[in-house]
Parts: C-alpha cells; sequence; structure tokens
C-alpha cells in the first residue's frame, strides 16, 4: 500500500477517497482511448500519485501534451519532478476551462479522471461534469471509474444518471478486479454541449458540433509547471 496515498486519504478522505493508489490493471483500462499515434491532447483530472499519470506517458510515447489537474499539492509535487513531460496543474477540475484557455488550448483530445465521484455534493460533480464536456472535442473519449462495492450509494446513482444526461454514448465496462477495492469503467463519448456554452472559435473545421441537445434525449449505450 502506498503509505503518501494512505496519509492523504487520512488527512482528507473526501478528496481522496481511497486507501490505495489505482492497479496498473485498471489504469491500462481507464486510458485506453489514448492513441498510439498522432500528437493528441490528453487532460488528466485528479492524477494522485500518478497511476494513470504512468499509463498515459507509456501510450503517448513523448507524443502529444498531457495536462494533469491536481487539487492536492502534496500529491502535485512529486507528481511534477517525477514526470517532467507533463504539465502538472495544481488547481481545481472545475476550472478547466480557463486552464486550456490559458495554455491556447481550444479541445481535449481525451479526457481521464480518476476524482472520488462518490465524495462529491450533487452540485459538485455538476460543475465537474459541465467542465469535462465544455474542455473535451466533440469526437473525443471522457473515462473514469467506480468502485463497485459502492455502486448502490447515492452519489454513484447520480454519476450514471449525470454522465447519460452528459453525453450520448456511455459504456459500463467488465469489473477490474485486479484492484482495491474492485472497479469499472465507464467510457463517454459524443459530448452534450448546452447552446450557451458552444464557441465558434473552438469548433474544428469539418467537425460536426455534436449535440446541443436536451439532456436525456436519447438512450446512450451501456455495457511541467505547477502554477494553473
Amino acid at each position: 500500500m502506498n503509505g503518501a496515498f494512505l496519509r492523504e486519504f487520512l488527512r482528507n478522505p473526501l478528496t481522496v477517497a481511497a486507501v490505495a493508489p489505482s492497479s496498473e490493471r485498471l489504469a491500462d483500462t481507464v486510458t485506453a482511448p489514448v492513441p498510439h499515434t498522432g500528437s493528441p491532447v490528453v487532460v488528466e483530472l485528479g492524477p494522485g500519485t500518478g497511476s494513470f499519470t504512468a499509463a498515459i506517458q507509456r501510450r503517448l510515447g513523448g507524443r502529444g501534451r498531457h495536462l494533469a489537474v491536481e487539487i492536492n499539492s502534496r500529491f502535485a509535487a512529486p507528481l511534477a519532478m517525477r514526470y517532467p513531460r507533463v504539465d502538472v496543474v495544481l488547481g481545481d477540475a472545475a476550472r478547466l476551462r480557463d486552464v486550456l484557455d490559458r495554455r491556447g488550448i481550444g479541445r481535449a483530445d481525451v479526457i481521464v479522471s480518476g476524482l472520488p465521484w462518490a465524495a462529491f455534493s450533487a452540485g459538485h460533480q455538476d460543475d465537474l461534469l459541465g467542465a469535462v464536456t465544455d474542455a473535451l472535442a466533440p469526437d473525443g473519449v471522457f473515462t473514469t471509474f467506480a468502485y463497485t462495492s459502492t455502486l448502490w450509494a447515492p452519489a454513484a446513482g447520480r454519476l450514471r444518471r449525470s454522465l447519460r444526461d452528459r453525453f450520448e454514448e456511455v459504456v459500463a465496462g467488465r469489473t477490474v478486479w485486479a484492484n482495491l477495492p474492485p472497479a469499472l469503467v465507464y467510457s463517454c463519448r459524443r459530448p452534450r454541449i448546452r447552446p450557451d456554452l458552444i464557441r465558434p472559435d473552438l469548433i474544428r473545421p469539418g467537425v460536426r458540433q455534436l449535440s446541443a441537445s436536451r439532456p436525456g434525449s436519447a438512450e446512450p449505450r451501456t455495457g511541467a509547471g505547477i502554477p494553473g
């Protein structure tokens, strides 16, 4: 068990919400949409001690751009030292649009989340998912995970409903048993963008601006600097 991770959990269980880092198997599953070719923009939310960071860096192999937004300075500082190719941002993931704007980045091709959704209030969940859909390219992919042991909890059910409201396609993968605790991964595509959030300057030529439709109108499939 990672000592630093356990210490941070004991200090602030509402922002860490796990007693151990994610396993390599879970990290490989969550980061699977990161392409092996091209120069993608990959954003990581809540990297913690870097389980997903390492997997993303392996898949990128020195290509593209990798931003990691971490609210805990005790995680962010060592992460920046360990991964000099990663732009580690100390800040709130709900401010993701500002983070991208300051770097001249329009949209992210892939957003990977290690955030503890079950620990968040309904309002904070909504703010975070709004930031994700506002920052994700229309043809991009958002992945996140949930512990199977907490799927019964109201916050977990709220997350599932929110994902269906925010994306046209939501696929729940098989349980990753090689993780403590076991988890499943949600892969989300085709973000629904509220009409008032559509920014013409960020629409790529030749790419359809997807879904400014009413949330819930379509049934989805299920199944390196620190300053921000």
